[in-house]
């Protein structure tokens, strides 16, 4: 379970880190000014150039390679909730790495989302095992 938790805590780091570098990016990129085709060529050429939102493509592929590995070693109604920690790290992140403001609403909501996580989890240590399979009865030669 600790393998698990600490995969998913490095993958919504990581989850976290790409959507910081994205929105970065794609400020610098500036305003899309209408639909022309040099417009668009303009913001697709800058997207494509930028080193920011490359890195923010890898840290989100990071993120799902990680998402992969879960998937196939724990069940989907206990980790995909999980991943809703992703919305905690991602106000954090862009609290302090875009200082961008966060209203008590939204924190509240943190709040939420956390307790959720924590209800999710201890429903994993609360689940009743399953019972090691019973060994056959030895055959006895004549």
């Amino acid at each position: 379970m600790f393998k698990l938790l600490s995969i998913l805590l490095v993958g919504l780091v990581c989850e976290s880190a790409g959507v910081v570098l994205l929105k970065k990016g794609i400020n610098r990129i500036g305003d899309v000014n209408g639909y022309t085709a040099a417009e668009i060529f303009r913001v697709i050429k800058s997207g494509l150039t930028s080193q920011q939102i490359w890195l923010g493509i890898f840290f989100e592929a990071l993120f799902f390679i990680g998402l992969l590995v879960l998937m196939s070693k724990s069940d989907i109604s206990f980790l995909w909730p999980l991943t809703g920690l992703s919305f905690v790290f991602a106000t954090f992140a862009a609290r302090y790495f875009l200082h961008e403001h966060v209203s008590p609403v939204r924190w509240v909501g943190v709040v939420l989302i956390v307790l959720g996580a924590g209800f999710i989890s201890y429903s994993e240590h609360a689940r009743e095992k399953p019972a090691p399979p019973a060994s056959p009865a030895p055959v006895i030669a004549k």
